[in-house]
């Protein structure tokens, strides 16, 4: 059973089959977003991708970074830096690549505005745009 059904830009139908969700800054105690915390954020949720489907193909999608206005300037850390508050890693799968094959997934991490579930041509644009062809691999049952 599939969590949600989600569109590529290609026309590629890609089905969720398990989704973790979790707080980009969850259990930040001290300091605050800047360069330097959000590469270890991004890093992180990929190794932690990989270590949790170690045998599946594992992409990022390259989180956007924004920067708010701050008229007291920049900390130690230099500028405030922050990722979009959700992080996540979802498994994936679609129809096969190559015949003889029963299907083909990808296990993908990346961050979003809010908890929802990615679903139809609504997801995030960045999360549509995977060029599942070049990253995914086939399976069988």
């Amino acid at each position: 059973m599939s969590l949600s059904r989600v569109i590529l830009s290609s026309g590629r139908s890609i089905e969720l089959s398990e989704l973790r969700i979790s707080s980009t800054y969850g259990g930040m105690l001290e300091g605050y977003p800047c360069k330097r915390v959000n590469d270890f954020k991004v890093d992180a949720l990929q190794r932690s991708a990989e270590r949790a489907f170690p045998t599946w193909p594992v992409h990022l999608v390259p989180p956007p970074r924004t920067y708010p206005d701050d008229s007291l300037g920049p900390g130690p850390f230099g500028p405030v830096e922050e990722l979009p508050p959700v992080a996540c890693v979802g498994v994936f799968h679609s129809a096969p690549l190559a015949p003889g094959f029963d299907y083909s997934r990808l296990t993908v991490a990346w961050f979003q505005a809010d908890p929802a579930v990615p679903s139809g041509e609504d997801a995030d644009p960045a999360l549509r745009g995977i060029p599942w062809e070049e990253l995914a691999g086939d399976d069988e049952f």
